[in-house]
């Protein structure tokens, strides 16, 4: 319980540093986009190649990953049907929506929960791995594509070429797939590299964390951008529908118990993740919805991640 309170606790602090030093004039959009590039080109991209580099390939490929993919699909595809089909929202507002209902805060809240509430940071390998390499991939070549619109007179080759080596152009998908090489040979980074990727990699949460802070004190209130009930039906698939998918994938489908079983239900009920905002910050689509969403599941999630922890513990 300890270290779930401890890891919402240090994301609390460093957002009201962001608000505080958005107050006082300090940072301003300005700074708030400066920011979300860092962390997108530069900082994300060299964690990602650590992090994922880092871990243990059979933690990767485990039964705990089927149940973190299935929880994904059931809340990304229901975010997608209702946003296309009762919403009518754009393709890219969809893409959003799906990250809001499904891309959960892995990287600064899940890997202290995983360590100190479960016990064992290899626990947020899977659903970092469903992430990375499924996800955020596909979602960021449905954005690539409607800001890279093909010239007129374009041959059909070269358009099959632009848009087959577009998720080699987007850095956080090409460091993914660096991070999960290194992961699946067993390589590892000499220290002239993997010493400075780390350092700079370092930079990629607290960034985020101060770029939301900004966002959430320069932005309108959060509940009066986007329509209430949109915004509420996210948060309700993030928080309840992804966990109950994984918890009954995780127990039915492929028999995962005790810890593991605890353990996807677990990190499936963490809040959105604030790369979401970084996302619809890049692509400026869905930014609003994108916050709204990250500042009620990261509230909503404290509860409910209790109430998992305390049901399936006992």
């Amino acid at each position: 319980m300890l270290g779930v309170l401890a890891g919402f606790a240090t994301i609390g602090l460093i957002v009201g540093l962001g608000i505080l030093l958005a107050q006082l004039g300090i940072l301003d959009a300005t700074a708030q986009r400066v920011l979300n590039r860092v962390a997108y080109y530069v900082a994300s991209p060299a964690l990602l190649i650590t992090v994922l580099g880092g871990t243990d390939v059979h933690r990767l490929l485990s039964a705990d990953l089927v149940a973190s993919i299935g929880g994904v699909v059931v809340s990304a595809t229901t975010a997608v049907l209702l946003a296309r089909l009762r919403w009518r929202r754009t393709a890219g507002e969809t893409v959003i929506m799906a990250f809001c209902s499904a891309y959960v805060n892995a990287g600064n809240l899940g890997l202290p929960i995983a360590a100190y509430a479960l016990g064992d940071a290899a626990f947020i390998a899977p659903m970092l791995l469903t992430q990375l390499l499924i996800l955020q991939p596909g979602g960021l070549a449905v954005l690539d594509s409607l800001i890279h619109v093909p010239s007129p007179g374009m041959s059909r080759r070269r358009l099959l070429l632009m848009r087959a080596s577009r998720p080699f152009r987007n850095p956080l998908a090409v460091a993914s797939l660096i991070g999960f090489v290194l992961a699946v040979t067993g390589m590892t980074l000499p220290l002239a590299l993997h010493a400075p990727l780390a350092l700079v990699g370092g930079m990629a949460v607290p960034a985020m964390l101060l770029a939301y802070g900004i966002s959430l004190r320069l932005g309108p209130l959060p509940g009066t951008g986007e329509p209430i009930s949109q915004v509420a039906t996210l948060v309700t698939l993030k928080l309840i529908v992804q966990p109950v998918a994984a918890y009954l994938i995780g127990a039915y489908a492929v028999g995962l118990t005790g810890r593991d079983l605890l353990a996807v239900t677990v990190i499936a009920a963490l809040p959105t993740a604030q790369n979401v905002l970084v996302f619809a910050t890049r692509y400026d689509r869905g930014v609003i919805l994108a916050r709204d969403t990250i500042f009620l599941t990261t509230i909503g999630s404290v509860p409910v991640i209790l109430a998992v922890t305390g049901l399936l513990a006992s």
